[in-house]
């Protein structure tokens, strides 16, 4: 298939072309900050997954690399799906899970297979690292993917999201001395999650959370997504190999944020700015998916909270005092008020089409019900229905909101949380308009450097 690229958002990572999902091997190597990506290059839907590679020095401009793995070898010939990066002797490590057709038994194997690479753009091929020989026979082969590597006390340690015989998602703990030997340490979580399957899990050892992404997971408040994103806070007992949990909560409260990724080194996020079993527009322009602006990532009382990590070139801080007009497309706007009473923010409004957050209930409402293209997934509850997220609001004395805006999205974060969503508007759609009722309220719009 010929894809021709014709439109790209300005300062959100997508491929050169074609389709990307999950972000993989997230890692700050010889000076620069390496993204890589699920990536099928020939097409604007899901296919054989390589790995795309991107660089920054910044977090903000990205250049383009050569595609760093190719699905072409015996144990990743029907695909290299997700996984993560190390350094290690002066080496990019990467560790990720190879797919292969079986000659019998179920159709797929999916096993965790190592690369390296001296520069950290050319990657040299291990094969089979973790195998059937070392995962529980309890567990299925063709369910068992994206691992995620650190090292802690002079071992190699890593996660990766597995699923029991006739049973559900499952976590599962591996340990190596050298990264090429591993064995089987425990399931961390000991329990069965309620969804048929966990992706990509994220462990970080420095701030005691482990992020994963479930799927087919039962609804519940602030999560209507079918597939949806948690953050665990607590502590891994390495001895007993059991992660004790103090609390969770929801990742991202938009329709679209999949398979965060922490950076090895950094405590700094990204993840899929797209979702599942839902139809992407942006592919009649050459691309499908992108990934979210890097988060900074930091937990504070047991609590997970996010603020954008995006180069801007500073603003001019405006009061409002009842209604302010304005013309955007894309750059960072922050939102500040004291004694909040009501406020109605529309986005990308050409007067038929508008993307609108308000405040009600003391939840923050985002509805893109009219913002451009339809965007249809497979939630049937009232809110998706009606192209609605809610996302709790601090109902502090001061707010301070903070919208980052590209091309064909929205990302809106208060108080550590985030609201994600794309939405593909005409391009005459560029007005925007702030109702407010506070005692004190301002607005900065900052444009992206």
């Amino acid at each position: 298939m010929t894809i021709t690229k014709t439109k790209q958002p300005a300062f959100h990572i997508t491929g050169e072309k074609g389709w990307i999902n999950d972000p993989n091997g997230l890692i700050f190597f010889k000076g620069k900050y390496h993204v890589f990506f699920q990536h099928h290059p020939y097409d604007t839907k899901w296919g054989p997954m390589h790995w795309g590679h991107v660089v920054s020095e910044d977090l903000t401009h990205w250049e383009y690399l050569p595609n760093a793995l190719t699905p072409a070898d015996p144990f990743d010939s029907f695909g290299c799906f997700s996984g993560s990066a190390i350094e290690h002797d002066g080496k990019l490590w990467l560790l990720y899970t190879g797919v292969v057709e079986n000659q019998g038994g179920e159709t797929f194997r999916q096993l965790q297979c190592l690369a390296e690479s001296e520069d950290g753009i050319t990657f040299k091929k291990h094969g089979i690292v973790i195998g059937e020989d070392v995962l529980p026979s309890e567990y299925e082969p063709w369910n068992f993917r994206d691992p995620k590597v650190w090292r802690y006390n002079d071992s190699f340690w890593c996660v990766v999201a597995a699923k029991k015989r006739d049973g559900n998602g499952k976590v599962l703990l591996f340990k190596s001395s050298d990264l090429f030997k591993w064995e089987f340490v425990s399931d961390i979580f000991d329990k069965n999650f309620e969804g048929a399957m966990i992706e990509c899990p994220d462990f970080n050892q420095e701030l005691g959370y482990i992020l994963l992404s479930e799927q087919f997971q039962p609804k519940e408040e602030g999560s209507l997504n079918v597939h949806t994103s948690r953050w665990h806070v607590g502590m891994l007992d390495y001895e007993k190999g059991l992660f004790t949990e103090k609390a969770r909560g929801t990742m991202d409260y938009g329709f679209d944020l999949y398979a965060p990724q922490t950076f090895e080194g950094a405590p700094i996020v990204i993840g899929w700015l797209n979702m599942w079993d839902r139809n992407i527009p942006s592919a009649e322009y050459g691309f499908a998916g992108m990934l979210t602006v890097p988060r900074k990532i930091c937990v504070k009382n047991d609590r997970v909270y996010q603020t954008p990590v995006v180069k801007t070139n500073g603003g001019e801080e405006m009061s409002v005092k009842g209604e302010l007009v304005d013309q955007v497309v894309k750059g960072v706007i922050t939102i500040k008020a004291q004694g909040l009473k009501e406020f109605n923010l529309r986005l990308r409004d050409n007067g038929e089409n508008y993307t609108e957050l308000y405040l009600k209930d003391n939840k923050w409402v985002f509805n893109r019900s009219r913002s451009g293209k339809e965007i249809v997934g497979v939630e049937t509850d009232s809110d998706s229905l009606a192209g609605i997220r809610r996302m709790p609001c601090s109902n502090g004395q001061e707010i301070e909101l903070t919208i980052v805006m590209d091309e064909f999205s929205v990302e809106i974060f208060e108080d550590g949380n985030v609201l994600s969503s794309t939405i593909y508007p005409p391009e005459d759609a560029t007005k925007l308009t702030l109702s407010v009722k506070a005692d004190n309220c301002t607005y900065l719009k900052e444009d992206v450097e």
